[in-house]
């Protein structure tokens, strides 16, 4: 890390002690930022950095709720505010074990670069609880998530803050929330969240849009050296909501995917994925990828090794962050992968990513490739506000768009930094060039 960067990271690491996957993230941006800062005195001159590393506000509330044995359970709920100045904070909540301060600061870093590249007017932000929503029934999810919002309302609004889902929230926790908010209230007021049941507000493919938005922008990428996702065998890591999506939009642009796995391992399907299939146990009986085994003869459960040991020439990483390490880099390029595209956030390690650079590798990380989520919800936004509703093919158009225009503009930076083909750069200098001019024409806020 270079001149300036090299303190203020010093700093970052001193005021925020054991968030590692946060120094994580910050450190991914500020390796890009040198050739940045050289070219751009006034970033440094009006503390740029310092200001955009330190969220606007940090809330962390106890959410008490009671489970189906009447006894009271107590979870820690969190909301980071992290950058508005293009617009209104926006990103996911995620009801996880794992979650801390230190994932949603990360998650709330990153997606400020994210929605920036989108070219929408949203600022970033992320939220979560430590609570985990598997295993636990519907009444107990929806008192959770009452109790949640009875903390959370006072804080968010459609020109404030505005909460979608992320990891363990989906349809059923967005209408829980949205009911809470709507009750505590009084107000109708559906761009408060987005992700929301198409029959109350939501907006078509936005359950697609990660998924899709990752497997587009892997398009594009191959596209740069004469290549089509046609034919390529595909792998994808994970088993959720942008998983199942990745999967279906490659299939239906020709690719052939053979393996998903969640926490109990790694399903290899040499006759290509049975999507059906695996939605019926994913979506409807929210069961584990045993049983999509017990019931497709072609494929076999894998409970040892890495879903990165199978064969492909394009790989998604679509689960968690750091699930990809330098071994499995290593391993993905013994065995011929042409492209890695980022579905999940940060899913890939340093190592890795340094790894697949130096191969030469097409390597998109996740604020650009998995950007069409929140992309899509800034649709849904749109169609709240002027009180519409698009059909699914106009919406996949403007989606479209969206990633074929980030793809597009960190290619472009990439080359105006002399960086050609450095999708990590390209993406952290574009999206941090457009907050930062914009930080600085409000003045110290």
């Amino acid at each position: 890390m270079e001149g300036q960067l090299a303190p203020v990271f010093g700093e970052v690491l001193r005021r925020n002690p054991g968030e590692v996957e946060f120094h994580q993230a910050v450190r991914e941006v500020f390796d890009s930022l040198a050739p940045v800062l050289a070219k751009n005195p006034q970033y440094a001159d009006a503390a740029v950095l310092e200001r955009i590393c330190e969220p606007e506000r940090q809330i962390i509330f106890r959410v008490p709720w009671v489970d189906d044995s009447n006894r009271v359970q107590i979870n820690r709920g969190f909301r980071v505010e992290f950058n508005s100045a293009l617009g209104p904070f926006k990103g996911g909540l995620r009801f996880h074990p794992s979650v801390y301060l230190g994932i949603v600061k990360f998650l709330g870093f990153e997606q400020v670069f994210k929605n920036s590249l989108t070219g929408m007017p949203i600022g970033g932000g992320k939220g979560g609880s430590d609570f985990d929503p598997r295993g636990r029934s519907d009444g107990e999810v929806m008192r959770f998530c009452q109790s949640f919002m009875t903390e959370l309302y006072r804080h968010i609004g459609e020109y404030t803050d505005v909460p979608a889902g992320d990891i363990g929230v989906g349809g059923r926790e967005i209408g829980y929330l949205f009911g809470q908010y709507k009750r505590i209230t009084n107000r109708y007021e559906s761009g408060v969240l987005t992700g929301k049941g198409i029959s109350w507000g939501g907006s078509l493919v936005r359950t697609e849009a990660t998924g899709y938005g990752t497997v587009m922008f892997a398009r594009e990428m191959l596209k740069t050296r004469g290549l089509e996702l046609e034919g390529q065998r595909v792998v994808v890591s994970g088993s959720g909501n942008v998983a199942i999506y990745a999967i279906q939009k490659a299939q239906q642009l020709g690719a052939k995917v053979v393996a998903f796995s969640d926490s109990t391992g790694y399903v290899l399907d040499e006759a290509g994925v049975d999507l059906d299939l695996l939605r019926q146990i994913k979506e409807v009986e929210r069961g584990r990828v045993d049983l999509y085994v017990e019931r497709r003869g072609s494929a076999k459960l894998v409970t040892g090794g890495s879903i990165w040991d199978v064969p492909a020439t394009v790989a998604l990483p679509c689960a968690t962050q750091n699930e990809l390490d330098g071994d499995a880099a290593r391993t993905l390029l013994a065995n011929g992968v042409l492209a890695v595209a980022e579905g999940a956030n940060m899913p890939t390690t340093p190592d890795a990513v340094a790894a697949f650079q130096e191969a030469g590798v097409l390597f998109a990380p996740g604020k650009a490739a998995n950007a069409g989520g929140v992309a899509t919800s800034a649709l849904e936004m749109q169609q709240n506000a002027s009180r519409d509703s698009w059909t699914f093919e106009h919406t996949e158009d403007r989606l479209e768009a969206i990633m074929t225009g980030i793809h597009d503009r960190c290619a472009a930076t990439a080359d105006t930094y002399d960086r050609p083909g450095n999708y990590v750069a390209g993406a952290n200098i574009a999206g941090f060039t457009k907050v930062a001019d914009a930080m600085i024409a409000l003045g110290v806020v």
